[in-house]
């Protein structure tokens, strides 16, 4: 049963966990993918039993994959969730024919997502034409298949024509900032109750929260889902200084993924993973364009994960 927007709105202030996708042998080790989703959903310490919300999206590697892999690997997702949780899907906007024959295919799953989350657009554009092109997009897939979105906000410059487009859509339900702290509050203020801000850039995310976002996105959920889940769970009920002692355990994990502009975003979740040792997750080989890291980088996500492997 579809879920209805305020629930779905509540929902996403929590958690958002992107997976990574294991590859062996440079193919998409789907058993481990199903592996991983049966933890995540296994390993949900959210208060109030509120539902597990996971992504196929950026740390999943969904720019490197075929709509077909994509597909499967959504549909497995949603099997594997069994009815529960909040599924979401990644959709590259463009080139826009191609998005809308995704969501089509996305629709007809059996379990089809419960919100789509739309990258941040590449190539030569105008933000007016952002505007203009994704109202009408959005309007037309509601139409037809009753899909919600979320923005994935990437490029400042763009951030009039992006809190228009919320404001001015009703099928889009919040933006995700992929900025900066201080982009948090004029989204806020300009959607008001009935929109979602979410925090887009990892679990280090008690600033933003304190700012008015609500709910932030977590690669690293798939290794240490009780600490992502005692993050999200402090910020709800206003308790930041808890926040920020998990974050303080969590920083070192995220220093690495975030260095030099996001190179092992994927590959450290992978070490960690790997090094760590668990059976109830699979982290592969290496992804397309993401092979292991470097050997004393890997020495020193050891040395962490040693420190953070009872938050797995």
């Amino acid at each position: 049963m579809k879920i209805d927007t305020p629930k779905l709105l509540d929902a996403l202030n929590s958690v958002i966990s992107i997976p990574l996708i294991p590859y062996i042998g440079g193919q998409i080790d789907y058993a481990g993918h199903a592996k991983n989703i049966d933890y995540l959903m296994r390993n949900n310490s959210l208060s109030g039993g509120r539902p597990r919300v996971i992504a196929i999206a950026g740390t999943s590697l969904v720019h490197h994959i075929s709509y077909a892999d994509q597909i499967k690997l959504l549909d497995i997702a949603g099997q594997r969730m069994a009815g529960e949780g909040i599924l979401m899907a990644a959709i590259a906007p463009n080139p826009l024919p191609e998005a809308a024959i995704l969501l089509r295919q996305l629709a007809a799953l059996q379990r089809p997502p419960d919100v789509c989350l739309i990258m941040p657009l590449t190539g030569t554009y105008a933000p007016v034409g952002l505007y203009e092109t994704l109202l009408r997009f959005t309007a037309a897939q509601a139409a037809e298949h009753g899909t919600r979105f979320l923005y994935y906000f990437r490029r400042p410059r763009d951030r009039d024509a992006v809190i228009r487009l919320a404001q001015d859509s009703p099928h889009v339900i919040g933006v995700k900032i992929g900025t900066r702290e201080n982009d948090v509050l004029p989204f806020v203020g300009a959607l008001g109750s009935d929109k979602i801000v979410i925090w887009g850039i990892g679990d280090r995310s008690t600033a933003a929260a304190e700012l008015g976002a609500q709910g932030h996105t977590s690669g690293i959920n798939i290794v240490v889902a009780q600490a992502s889940d005692a993050i999200n769970n402090a910020q709800r009920r206003g308790d930041y200084e808890a926040a920020l002692q998990v974050e303080a355990d969590i920083s070192p994990l995220e220093d690495i993924r975030f260095m030099r502009e996001r190179a092992w975003n994927y590959s450290a979740v992978m070490e960690a993973i790997n090094c760590a040792g668990f059976d109830d997750v699979a982290g592969g080989t290496g992804g397309p364009f993401n092979p292991r890291v470097p050997s004393p980088v890997a020495t020193e996500i050891a040395r962490i994960m040693a420190r953070l492997a009872g938050y797995h």
